[in-house]
């Protein structure tokens, strides 16, 4: 039984391949001969090596050509041909279907010849050359073999709107759309291509510059991953954003118009001594730029040269028509140089150079070194884990001759504003590349005004421009001098680095060697007391001066401050509950002095401390209640907005924060604010008297 099954299972294959072999094959044998039944050219025309045109538009024969870098005209100019219209070309000669078609030796039967399908004298010739594989096997090393094949174009059909089309073997008329002849209809300009260097962005590896003699100056710049260096004249870093938009802006120039050079002299081009000599360099490539003498100036697209831009455009960028020419090119034609553009590559040695005098990744920061004339060196370090974050902690190392160094928790607001202004420290001008020692004294850098070091974790954060990666060092020191006549200005330069810079003064103010400006304004922050935590139990403010008590409340058993200050009135509870909030995040608006003194001196004047603020901490543990003391000294206000506070736990004197000021004005001036003046009373005027009546 199971062989009987086997054998009918056996004989449907058979069968069914039977059919796909013969029906199915068929199908596709005659689909296929159908499509290409109907194709004008062969399998050659997808292998299309060079094209020549003749006639149309054209006052004389055309060449293009397939080279490495692209399509090229190399007949009547060598110039690269316009890729839309060349790829345009390509597909209609690919896909290019009769409509129908009838053999030229059936001509004569209807009395008819070539020249009634204007094919004996064609208007149009198109003839490429295509590489093909050879029936016969190429020898090693040798190229391709190239097939010939011409293509006649002749008159329209008189119903249709079609063309006549002689087959390249002359046997057999075809009948075409149009689209094939609007493709190959024309003009030169429209066959060469508009752009001027065609190495895009991504590709340029350097830039060269060279301007006229007899300044003759060379400028080089190179891509170093994602930076861009300057290797000529000097060593050092270009501004990124400047180069890549000004070769953008090089790739966006197109030609205006051909010159013949019979009719323009060499002189009057200036291409003998160009004014500026532009190269790109590529992969395995190079395109240059030659820029002579101005040829006329621009007027902007369908404007008068003093026409404005209307209604909401862009005022039109101003630029100047030069003679130039390719440098590999024979050709002379003119190109429209946006001025702006020309301005900066004539002074590119500044225009192109990276104002930014330092460059590092603000996380690879290990600390910032602060130094001064006459004050004793200050660090700001960070207290890093294994993976730095923006929001790690900073501390004050301070030291000392003879002293062990100590150290302060720093305020990470401000050490982020010292980084950034580090990052932004940008060069006004570039005053010299190699400075005489007489003026770097005269710029103050034999006793420099500020010498700030950065320190990071690892080698070669801090990019220079001037040494190679394998020397990039670890760390780097920023000097900033001032003039002896003291102008108000600053200079700035690298220890490492010959050149000098004038810089914004801000950058003085920003970075003050003083142990008070970058101290923690956070002075005491008390854990909630939930399970386990602080509260504060007392609260005691009394005036030393005449030994009164203000306000004095010890908290008993579980009770809240808001059950204790129920019966005072509003402003002072208000008062009272934010001095409380205010003990529990103690903040310095600034530091006045890192000593707790027993006076302090207001308007030149050494005064003792006006009030003081006791309170009672009680912390909530696994061992119990224990209690400590928390005493504030305060100053009579002495402005608006400023009241002096002195803390012998922290042993510093800073000026209080506007809402504990507040606080602390309602619970000493209130009881002697006499409120608001009542208004004056109005006295009553008196009637006029009148005369007696008379008789």
């Amino acid at each position: 039984m199971r062989t009987k099954v086997t054998l009918v299972l056996l004989l449907l294959n058979v069968v069914l391949f039977f059919f796909i072999f013969t029906f199915v094959r068929k199908w596709q044998t005659d689909r296929i001969w159908e499509e290409s039944r109907r194709r004008v050219l062969g399998p050659e025309a997808a292998a299309i090596q060079s094209l020549t045109i003749i006639g149309g538009r054209l006052a004389e024969p055309v060449r293009i050509e397939k080279r490495p870098e692209g399509w090229m005209l190399t007949k009547p100019i060598e110039w690269p041909a316009n890729p839309h219209a060349v790829s345009r070309m390509l597909n209609e000669l690919m896909f290019l279907e009769h409509e129908t078609s009838f053999l030229v030796k059936d001509l004569p039967k209807s009395g008819l010849s070539l020249a009634d399908y204007g094919l004996d004298k064609p208007r149009l010739t198109l003839t490429f050359t295509a590489g093909l594989n050879s029936a016969l096997p190429a020898r090693e090393g040798a190229a391709a073999p190239l097939k010939t094949v011409t293509l006649r174009v002749g008159d329209t059909t008189k119903v249709g709107n079609r063309l006549y089309v002689l087959s390249p073997d002359g046997e057999r008329i075809h009948v075409v759309g149009r689209s094939l002849a609007d493709s190959l209809a024309l003009t030169l300009d429209q066959l060469r291509a508009d752009t001027i260097f065609n190495i895009p962005l991504f590709e340029v590896r350097s830039f060269n510059l060279q301007t006229a003699a007899p300044a003759n100056l060379r400028i080089r710049l190179r891509r170093d991953g994602p930076r861009w260096l300057f290797e000529a004249p000097i060593l050092t870093r270009a501004n990124r954003t400047e180069v890549e938009l000004a070769i953008n802006g090089l790739n966006a120039l197109h030609t205006k118009s051909f010159i013949d050079p019979t009719s323009v002299p060499p002189e009057q081009t200036g291409l003998t001594n160009p004014a500026l000599r532009l190269t790109l360099e590529g992969n395995g490539r190079r395109e240059t730029l030659l820029l002579g003498n101005p040829a006329a100036p621009v007027r902007a697209e369908g404007k008068s040269p003093g026409a404005g831009a209307g209604p909401g455009e862009s005022p039109p960028e101003a630029a100047t028509e030069f003679y130039a020419k390719m440098e590999d090119k024979a050709p002379v034609f003119t190109v429209a140089f946006p001025d702006q553009l020309f301005a900066i590559l004539r002074s590119a040695q500044e225009e192109l150079r990276d104002k930014q005098l330092l460059s590092f990744d603000p996380r690879a920061l290990t600390s910032i070194t602060l130094g001064a004339p006459n004050r004793p060196e200050l660090t700001l370090q960070r207290l890093a884990g294994p993976q730095p974050l923006d929001t790690d902690p900073w501390q004050i190392v301070m030291r000392t001759p003879n002293q062990a160094p100590q150290t302060l928790p720093a305020d990470l607001a401000f050490v982020r504003r010292i980084i950034e202004k580090l990052l932004l420290l940008q060069a006004q001008k570039f005053l010299r590349d190699a400075p005489q020692a007489l003026e770097l004294e005269n710029w103050g850098f034999n006793r420099p005004e500020r010498e700030i070091t950065l320190n990071f974790a690892a080698k070669g954060t801090f990019a220079e421009g001037s040494l190679p990666t394998a020397a990039m060092p670890s760390s780097v020191t920023l000097l900033i001098g001032v003039a002896s006549e003291r102008e108000n200005r600053a200079y700035a330069k690298l220890a490492t680095e010959p050149f000098v810079y004038l810089v914004d003064p801000e950058i003085l103010r920003e970075t003050p060697v003083t142990v008070n400006y970058y101290r923690d304004r956070l002075l005491r922050e008390l854990p909630a007391a939930e399970h386990a935590g602080t509260r504060i139990t007392g609260l005691s403010l009394t005036d030393t001066t005449t030994k009164t008590v203000l306000f004095s409340r010890q908290l008993t058993g579980e009770e809240t401050w808001s059950q204790a200050l129920a019966a005072e009135p509003e402003t002072r509870r208000t008062a009272l509950v934010a001095l409380l909030d205010q003990l529990r995040s103690l903040r310095a608006k600034s530091f006045v002095l890192d000593s707790f003194p027993p006076t302090v001196e207001i308007a030149g004047q050494a005064r003792p401390w006006r009030y003081s603020l006791e309170a009672t901490l009680s912390l909530v543990g696994g061992t119990g209640i224990q209690t400590a003391p928390y005493t504030l000294f305060f100053t009579e206000r002495t402005g608006g907005g400023t009241q002096l506070a002195g803390s012998p736990e922290f042993n510093a004197v800073f000026e209080a924060d506007q809402k504990l000021l507040d606080a602390l004005f309602t619970l000493t001036f209130g009881p002697h604010d006499p409120g608001p003046a009542a208004p004056t009373p109005v006295a009553p005027v008196a009637e006029p008297k009148l005369p007696p009546a008379g008789p």
